[in-house]
């Protein structure tokens, strides 16, 4: 009895990851949830709702400002910024254009994604900065005309385990 309840739990766990795995796509794009993606606008309206009658809660104001997309509602997306404020923003305020805030002050931004290399350059904290590909450890970023390799960690804007070429 015992053994053929742990079979039926497996097989429960493994229909439950399946589940999970579907879900992991927006209902409206297809594209996958959560992801990140940045404000197109110099001012974005979040409100509570999907729709314009829904009260705004606040504004965003930072034109290229990383944005993780959580949920989509016809011509919204649900969104949250770094320190976990959101709520729905129209689809045309966002861009698919990849870009990262620098959470740790004087991040050095290396020649290669290598910690023994040259320093091109530091970033001071909350600096918005375009994202490129990036490894395991490092991302290539650039922001005010300066450019290098800076810890994965560092950043805000990309999954921990995201590689990107």
């Amino acid at each position: 009895m015992r053994r053929s309840l742990q079979a039926v739990f497996g097989v429960f766990l493994i229909l439950a990851g399946s589940l999970a795995s579907a879900q992991e796509r927006g209902p409206v794009t297809n594209l996958p949830l959560p992801r990140f993606v940045s404000l197109k606008v110099g001012e974005g309206n979040v409100r509570r709702g999907p729709s314009l009658t829904h009260r705004i809660d606040w504004v965003f104001t930072r034109r290229d400002m990383p944005l993780e997309v959580i949920a989509e509602y016809g011509h919204w997306r649900r969104v949250r910024d770094r320190d976990g404020a959101g709520g729905w923003v129209h689809y045309s305020l966002l861009s698919g254009i990849r870009t990262v805030i620098v959470e740790e002050d004087m991040t050095p931004m290396y020649q290669r994604p290598d910690p023994d290399s040259a320093v091109n350059a530091r970033a001071e904290a909350g600096v918005i900065a375009r994202l490129g590909e990036c490894g395991a450890a490092f991302c290539r970023i650039s922001a005010d005309g300066q450019r290098g390799w800076a810890p994965k960690s560092a950043l805000w804007g990309v999954a921990p385990g995201e590689i990107r070429d």
